[in-house]
């Protein structure tokens, strides 16, 4: 540590002086990027027609306008989720424009199943937190209205896919508790933490990635850290509910509903 010492003058035999405070290098912090607290409304059937320019901070929904448009994507119709990719016996199909729509300051998605055939699933991207090397990502949500077989798994995605990286948070069926989980860059066994909390009550929740460092809250709270095999890679939060992958079965004609109040993401910078 230096510090600049300026003398003022002699007097007396003693030297008077001035001590100025080291001035530190400013390191790395958390910059807000992205906010919505979902105030401008959007009817149910708007975001549709989402097949352009996929997977890109470019993609965009041609049923959206203003705002909305600029800062939201869904995942086009028809694309399969994870349960149907995986050959489950009741799978989804991603749907926006029958799922999902912003009404009274909140994001409303209510999956939903027919007499038969899929679930009608829902994933919605903040665009301008695409492809991020590290950042916070915070929202505020509920499930309104539980039902078995559906989930969600809101993640860190890589944008150029490495097979192993992820980051989930919140996760689980809707009719179960709240969980976490960290894949590791390394393909080594996952990071998991039970918040023991119930879907149905209102919850913020926090990721926090840092370089070496991955960092789970709920309602202020930490819930787990790990530092294992971080993922460094530019990552995208998809907002992500889907059909049930702990062998539950949606009921035919039912549906289940998350509301999200706000969403907030910040860079590391």
């Amino acid at each position: 540590m230096r510090r600049a010492l300026t003398a003022l003058g002699v007097a007396a035999g003693f030297l008077v002086a001035s001590v100025t405070a080291p001035t530190a290098e400013a390191g790395p912090t958390w910059r807000l990027k992205f906010s919505d607290a979902f105030n401008t409304a959007v009817a149910k059937g708007r975001f549709t027609d989402c097949g352009h320019r996929v997977d890109t901070a470019q993609a965009y929904c041609d049923g959206l306008t203003g705002s909305t448009r600029t800062n939201w994507w869904a995942y086009p119709k028809g694309w399969p989720d994870t349960a149907t990719q995986r050959d489950y016996p009741v799978g989804g199909i991603y749907d926006p424009a029958t799922t999902v729509w912003i009404s009274g300051g909140q994001m409303h998605i209510r999956m939903w199943r027919g007499n038969s055939g899929p679930i009608h699933s829902a994933a919605v991207v903040p665009k301008k937190l695409w492809g991020q090397q590290y950042g916070r990502y915070e929202e505020r949500f509920r499930v309104s209205k539980v039902a078995v077989g559906y989930k969600s798994a809101h993640l860190l995605w890589p944008v150029v896919n490495d097979g192993c990286s992820e980051i989930d948070f919140p996760e689980l069926e809707w009719s179960e508790t709240i969980a976490a989980f960290a894949h590791p860059s390394n393909c080594g066994r996952q990071a998991a933490f039970d918040t023991g909390k119930r879907w149905g009550d209102w919850h913020t929740s926090r990721i926090d990635w840092k370089p070496g460092e991955i960092s789970f809250y709920l309602d202020g709270r930490l819930v787990g850290r790990t530092t294992k095999s971080v993922p460094d890679q530019p990552m995208s939060w998809i907002i992500q509910n889907e059909a049930a992958l702990n062998g539950d079965r949606a009921a035919p004609n039912s549906s289940a509903q998350m509301d999200i109040a706000y969403v907030k993401g910040w860079t590391w910078s």
